[in-house]
């Protein structure tokens, strides 16, 4: 793939997931910093981009544009081995990608967004947040007991997606110790990408 232009925010897991997969495949790439908070995303230039006006989005060398962070994903990684070869393991690769957005995403990473950067006050957050979000924890702890990644026996898609927000969502007030097999593979996707332990980061500034 030609060299290409990500247009992202630092403190947003889905954009760090495209970040971290095109580090992973080793692809040629400019990051450029977008404040969400600031209006940049509103601009008649970012909105020509992604008329939705939402990071990320993948600028390719010839103009054409992508966005929606899992959409990036699959097109960084195709042909590459984090998605797998066989059909229903790919299926099932996609099958947690949705599944991220559509029950993980908006409940770890909105509670998350609105304690660390909106400042609103525990007790005004919507407590169905933290029920819904530990629900999906629970998913993923259900998977990950007897495995070490979520599809296969090595890093594919899937975990690049749900490691994003699972692995800092102690600053959405969620505790992963309650999830010991989750806390586990988070230490290990994090090992795999060569990042550094979040949860040990949390502990030290706590300090």
């Amino acid at each position: 793939m030609e060299r290409f232009t990500l247009y992202g925010n630092s403190d947003s897991g889905n954009c760090l997931k495209a970040k971290w997969a095109a580090d992973r495949l080793g692809l040629a790439y400019d990051w450029v910093e977008i404040d969400t908070f600031s209006g940049q995303t509103r601009t008649d230039a970012f909105l020509a981009l992604n008329p939705a006006g939402q990071v990320p989005v993948l600028e390719r060398a010839d103009g054409r544009t992508l966005a929606q962070s899992n959409a990036i994903l699959v097109h960084l990684a195709e042909g590459s081995d984090l998605i797998p070869d066989d059909g229903f393991d790919r299926a099932k690769v996609f099958e947690w990608l949705f599944w991220e957005q559509y029950s993980h995403e908006p409940n770890i990473a909105v509670r998350r967004a609105r304690l660390k950067f909106m400042g609103v006050a525990e007790d005004e957050l919507d407590p169905e947040l933290l029920a819904r979000g530990r629900r999906a924890l629970g998913v993923m702890e259900m998977r990950l007991i007897a495995r070490e990644f979520f599809v296969g026996d090595r890093l594919s898609l899937a975990d690049i997606a749900l490691v994003a927000y699972t692995r800092v969502a102690h600053e959405g007030g969620f505790d992963l110790s309650d999830f010991p097999a989750v806390l586990g593979w988070v230490r290990r996707v994090e090992s795999a990408l060569g990042l550094d332990h979040a949860a040990d980061l949390h502990e030290s500034a706590a300090k």
